[in-house]
């Protein structure tokens, strides 16, 4: 076990042990910052590779994974704020070329209510899965692919081939094509790249300069911890190192890296309103009832003092982050390294793991939500 705490004046021996914890449940390693009335807590545990004892770097590059929900529904609400576009305007009024849905207005992209289907796959109700792109079939296929680039456009036109889930506005289901939609939506009321409005709406401002959108690049900058993918094939199981991938295969839905500071300051901004208009940030705020989803976050109450925390964890093969805020400048983000594979046999762990750091951090009463 190597554990390391830094920049804290009073030791937190339950956050030592939640992170320790995760690691002895199956994670490579585990990156924890807490910010809250005692100050800064930066902790880690495990190892950053699997083949060196070193510990995860303190404030190493993660792929974030829908945790870039959060920041694209904020350059949304940003360009709202503008006056661009408006959160209940059709968007086929500004993307004809799809056949959209006339019903599917921007707020729906936003919150998941659009109906379109998921490009990475659909979970029925019944049990059945109908498949995406090959690159989520997942396995060895996806390895073997995990550097071919995907458009944007690719991704939305194969979505909506499929059936819709339902008719718009009607019920709620997780859809990363939402986001692809948002990201092009983003483009056609700019006219500038996605990446270039992100840079001018949040990253600039907040000067997140560790926070970037790789798009095609398969790198991600140093230092960082690995990325692991197990699969099996041939009667033996394979384990490869994906750290390098191409992410266009998921896009805005969750291609973005970050650090847990970056993270932090992101959150920590948001929720405190300096980035959105208060109107705005209440309609961010307001929660879809049969899943707590906002716009572009998770909305939970905590335990201890009833605190709104707003969420948006997420997972990219062998990497992941959390990230939660409260208005009142409380926040916990974290970085993790893990083996991942086709079963997603970590997400037991996960869950458990992430509603331990939140009922440290802001009480009992917050439940974690994770997706992508």
């Amino acid at each position: 076990m190597h554990t390391a705490v830094t920049r804290t004046d009073r030791d937190r021996p339950e956050l030592r042990a939640a992170i320790e914890e995760m690691v002895e449940s199956g994670f490579t390693g585990v990156t924890l910052r807490v910010n809250d009335e005692r100050g800064e807590w930066v902790g880690s545990a495990g190892v950053g590779r699997r083949d060196s004892p070193a510990k995860p770097p303190e404030n190493g590059h993660v792929r974030i994974g829908s945790n870039t929900k959060t920041f694209t529904a904020t350059v949304v609400l940003r360009l709202v704020a503008e006056g661009a576009v408006g959160l209940d305007t059709p968007v086929a009024d500004h993307l004809p070329g799809f056949g959209l849905d006339p019903g599917i207005t921007v707020r729906m992209l936003l919150q998941h209510t659009s109906g379109v289907f998921n490009f990475t796959g659909e979970y029925y109700e019944d049990g059945t899965f109908a498949p995406g792109i090959p690159a989520t079939t997942a396995g060895r296929e996806w390895v073997d692919n995990r550097f071919r680039t995907y458009r944007p456009e690719e991704l939305v036109r194969l979505a909506l081939s499929k059936p819709a889930r339902f008719a718009p506005g009607t019920d709620w289901n997780y859809s990363n094509t939402n986001y692809v939609l948002a990201r092009l939506l983003v483009e056609k009321v700019t006219g500038r790249p996605f990446a270039e409005e992100m840079r001018r709406l949040v990253l600039g401002p907040l000067g997140l300069s560790d926070t970037l959108l790789p798009e095609t690049g398969p790198e991600i900058p140093e230092p960082h911890a690995r990325a692991y993918y197990r699969y099996e094939g041939g009667g033996r199981q394979t384990t490869v190192d994906v750290t390098r991938q191409n992410p266009s295969w998921i896009s805005t839905g969750g291609d973005m890296i970050s650090t847990t500071r970056d993270l932090h300051t992101f959150i920590s901004a948001l929720a405190g309103g300096r980035l959105l208009p208060a109107p705005l940030l209440a309609e961010m705020c307001r929660p879809h009832p049969k899943a707590g989803y906002g716009l572009g976050v998770f909305v939970q109450q905590a335990g201890d003092d009833g605190a709104t925390v707003i969420t948006h964890n997420g997972g990219m093969a062998g990497h992941a982050a959390l990230m939660y805020g409260t208005p009142g400048g409380r926040t916990l983000t974290a970085a993790l390294n893990y083996v991942d594979d086709a079963g997603l046999s970590m997400a037991a762990a996960f869950q458990k793991a992430t509603q331990r750091l939140v009922t440290e951090v802001f009480g009992g009463g917050a439940s974690a939500s994770a997706a992508g």
